[in-house]
């Protein structure tokens, strides 16, 4: 790992501040054992207890994977009950899977003896005050990050000293300087992240509104809150990378080293419309049509008098309406049959305010070779009944080191592997 990014790290780099109001408060507890962490001092915190992987929970996230139709030569299973499990990160290394929530943990997800199926699961860091700790993502020197609602840390070698409960912590934007602390809500907080080839930190910043008003554009489009910033590995050189964006909860990087992108669109305009968005960002400055399109070429009522940005970024494949896209990952595997090998598996969460629920289910955006979207279609559903019930919901897809694919659910509480037998 590079020296200078542990010293950036334990020194507590933080990114400028935007900083509107005062940080939210944090316990003096459990601010003062991330400054211990800052400095590699104990905090006697003990170990978090193990989830139980196994019993009447297991068994029955078991049944309902039953019901899930795959592709033939395709499989299914349990691979950990993790709590509110939502953004995956797989550790570059030894694989061990580090998984975000939307509440206030972080777990750790351990196969010691590499039989596919997890041994241990725990929470990650049990002494630090985690708030909304859905991004996560590893650089390839084994970095990890954790973006926060208002906050990012950084774990150097975090796959290597998990298993401790005092860990290496580095701060590397202070909570309430992510986003001006004025414009933090309870709507679209949950953050993504991925580390590009050129060594910066993306994260995904979702706005508050279904669609905001006016007098907010200029705050937002300065901030990133409805688009994607980037930063240096240590928090430094903050810029907004992408705007005219909705609620990413998807982000990943193609082979080209192009961003491709999920965006949840506007509600409330009836069951079919606006579509849901897949996205492909090229270079910095662009912007995707958001808040004057409310997905796809569809107008939001607020602003349909308004004239768009003549350089709006139409979406590379239009998703069903309200099916709730979130997680995405390229398949670099090598397990999968080649006609996967480069395509995009995209998990939907499926609707929560449909007339007839739609989603809940892993669809596959198939690439041409001219780098087009050629079809999107289902590869993994079954957790939406035709009773419109949820067995689970998935929400990140992430490609495991031996190429088989995992498959997040918070509903479930589950991570889910697919694999691929000739």
């Amino acid at each position: 790992m590079r020296p200078w990014i542990i010293a950036a790290l334990l020194a507590g780099v933080a990114a400028p501040a935007l900083g509107q109001g005062a940080a939210p408060a944090e316990t003096k507890a459990k601010t003062d054992d991330l400054q211990k962490l800052e400095g590699f001092h104990s905090t006697n915190t003990q170990p978090a207890p193990e989830i139980p992987q196994t019993g009447r929970r297991a068994d029955a996230i078991r049944k309902n994977l039953a019901k899930v139709k795959l592709p033939e030569g395709f499989k299914i299973d349990l691979y950990a009950v993790v709590p509110d499990a939502r953004s995956i990160a797989v550790g570059p290394n030894a694989g061990v899977l580090f998984v975000g929530t939307r509440k206030n943990k972080v777990y750790t997800v351990t196969d010691r003896d590499k039989d596919r199926v997890a041994d241990e699961v725990r929470a990650f860091a049990p002494g630090i005050d985690f708030k909304i700790p859905n991004g996560v993502c590893f650089s390839k020197d084994g970095v990890l990050t954790v973006v926060e609602q208002n906050r990012v840390l950084a774990f150097p070698a975090a796959e290597f000293f998990y298993e401790n409960p005092d860990v290496a912590a580095g701060v590397l934007v202070k909570q309430g300087e992510l986003i001006p602390a004025a414009e933090e809500s309870f709507n679209h907080t949950a953050r993504v992240c991925r580390v590009g080839a050129d060594g910066k930190t993306y994260i995904a910043l979702g706005q508050p509104y279904n669609v905001p008003p006016a007098d907010k554009l200029d705050l937002y489009k300065k901030a990133g809150i409805g688009g994607i910033i980037r930063m240096d590995a240590d928090g430094k050189n903050r810029e907004v990378y992408a705007t005219g964006i909705r609620n990413s909860v998807g982000i990943d990087f193609a082979a080209d080293k192009s961003l491709w992108f999920t965006d949840n669109q506007v509600d409330g305009m009836g069951d079919d419309k606006p579509p849901g968005e897949l996205n492909h960002a090229t270079k910095a400055g662009e912007t995707f049509g958001f808040p004057w399109y409310g997905g796809g070429a569809v107008r939001t009522v607020e602003y349909k008098d308004q004239t768009p940005p003549a350089d709006a970024v139409a979406p590379m494949a239009e998703l069903p309406p309200h099916a709730a896209d979130l997680g995405l990952t390229f398949y670099n595997g090598k397990q999968f049959p080649a006609v996967y090998k480069g395509g995009i598996f995209i998990a939907e969460h499926g609707s929560w305010n449909r007339t007839e629920p739609v989603g809940a289910r892993v669809m596959f955006a198939k690439l041409g070779a001219d780098g087009k979207v050629e079809s999107v279609k289902p590869f993994a559903e079954g957790w939406l009944t035709g009773d419109g019930e949820y067995l689970g919901r998935p929400v990140d897809v992430a490609v495991m080191l031996d190429g088989s694919l995992l498959v997040s659910d918070d509903s479930a509480g589950a991570i889910y592997r697919i694999s691929y037998e000739k």
